[in-house]
């Protein structure tokens, strides 16, 4: 599979797309942030 035909999601943060990554193999569908950076910038919501 080319890089190209990866999926990807948009950050919920930083609102730029990113793509799939081997360490997210098996939890893809939990991910929301493309970075650690941006999962600690995450907004809480009360």
């Amino acid at each position: 599979m080319k890089k190209s035909e990866l999926p990807s999601k948009i950050c919920l943060v930083c609102k730029l797309p990113f793509s799939w990554r081997k360490k997210w193999k098996k939890e893809w569908d939990d991910v929301k942030y493309c970075s650690e950076k941006c999962r600690r910038n995450k907004i809480i919501s009360k």
